[in-house]
């Protein structure tokens, strides 16, 4: 999955390009910068790989949904739905404009359960953001209709799927506003960066002033430029946009082996009585950053997973008991822990929010493990650790009796 794999000489050239001209704001500086745009060229390169009309770069994913919440006029009160697994990044830029994050159950897709999500829906829903997690879809098709139906903005978060498509349109494009995330374990880097895309020209004239305290980046003297409402400072440097430059040219290449290297590992595994995979809506659309493994129950994913750690594999993850990405450890949200004040909405849907069952979740990740697929394996690696895992997992399910799991609601 990492970008990271492949840093080197292209990278290095267009960070070089950069520091040739010491001009590393994305705005301003016109002569001495030698008409070297990194930002802007970067942002016109995502909107031709992801036939979207707008791309605002950000200078993170985070930043790239706050900055997406706000441009939907997202605010106090409001309640955005996502979902139980994702990145903790979803609840904070929520709670960052003065909303309210609604938790919502996930399926065997590892994605936000669209008939859970409509549970959740009330007077006060504004927004629903499923998240693409581990570089697969969620349910694009019955969350868009949700949307049309109750008149909700769909807001995809597609920070770990870039190269991803649902039916063969890249994910991230699918909703009003989608949201994209360069960090320096993502598929490509910009080392710290992220990027809002939208097919909506409203949406693109307010993230471009919001991203930058509010300019309206008309003229050529900022200092001149007229202020269209408050903002904040979320823009990417020209250096980040510089390395991503780069990163995204090799997309294509990084996704191919990705999925080549997942399907020799999945294949390994495939026959292995009692074990199973996540579900996924459109395998074709896959950008395989994650090979995912769903045991009959938790001890025995415990059982493998402490066994892929004494054996050196330390690109597995069981989420179910991961701080960043699973409810489970978020303490710090459901008891509000925050360095400010939080709006008084916020504390009073949280004594709910305390009380919700989401055992329906539970019951999938406590028994999901998930690999993270390598793109720099040589054949000979891969193969060996097709068979490391083959074996780890059939012993892990030795004497276990498989049972029938009902399915998600």
């Amino acid at each position: 999955m990492p970008g990271f794999e492949v840093f080197g000489k292209a990278e290095r050239e267009q960070v070089n390009e950069v520091l040739e001209t010491g001009i590393l704001m994305r705005y301003g500086f016109d002569g001495p910068r030698a008409g070297r745009w990194k930002a802007l060229e970067l942002e016109e390169a995502l909107q031709k790989e992801l036939s979207v009309t707008h791309v605002q770069l950000t200078s993170s994913g985070t930043a790239a949904l706050t900055v997406a919440l706000s441009c939907l006029g997202v605010g106090v009160g409001d309640e955005v739905l996502c979902p139980t697994f994702t990145f903790v990044a979803s609840f904070e830029a929520i709670l960052s404009v003065g909303a309210i994050p609604i938790l919502v159950d996930v399926d065997e897709t590892l994605c936000m359960n669209a008939k859970a999500a409509e549970q959740q829906i009330t007077k006060k829903t504004k927004v629903i953001m499923p998240v693409h997690m581990c570089g697969a879809m969620a349910d694009l098709e019955r969350l868009k209709a949700l949307c049309e139906k109750y008149n909700l903005y769909l807001l995809e978060d597609a920070c770990q799927a870039i190269g991803g498509s649902y039916r063969g349109k890249p994910l991230g494009t699918h909703g009003d506003v989608g949201v994209f995330s360069f960090d320096f374990v993502k598929t490509i880097t910009c080392g710290e960066g992220g990027a809002l895309v939208t097919h909506q020209q409203k949406i693109k004239i307010k993230a471009d002033a919001f991203h930058d305290h509010g300019h309206d980046h008309l003229g050529k003297n900022r200092g001149l430029d007229r202020p269209l409402f408050l903002g904040l400072n979320f823009r990417i440097s020209e250096l980040h946009a510089a390395v991503g430059l780069a990163q995204l040219r090799k997309l294509k290449s990084i996704v191919n082996q990705q999925r080549k290297n997942k399907k020799i590992l999945k294949n390994a595994l495939k026959k292995i009585p009692g074990l199973s995979f996540r579900k996924i809506l459109d395998p074709k659309g896959d950008n395989a950053g994650f090979l995912t493994l769903i045991f009959p129950d938790r001890i025995t994913a415990q059982r493998a997973f402490e066994v892929m750690n004494k054996t050196g594999l330390d690109h597995c993850y069981y989420w179910f008991e991961h701080r960043w990405h699973y409810l489970r450890s978020w303490e710090h949200l459901f008891e509000l822990k925050s360095l400010n004040l939080l709006p008084k909405p916020t504390y009073e849907k949280w004594k709910e929010e305390n009380k919700r069952d989401f055992s329906s979740s539970d019951s999938i990740m406590e028994r999901t493990l998930s690999v993270l697929i390598k793109i720099n394996w040589s054949p000979q690696e891969v193969e060996s650790m097709a068979q490391t895992l083959k074996l780890i997992v059939t012993k892990s399910l030795e004497n276990v009796k498989i049972q029938k799991h009902s399915p998600t609601p």
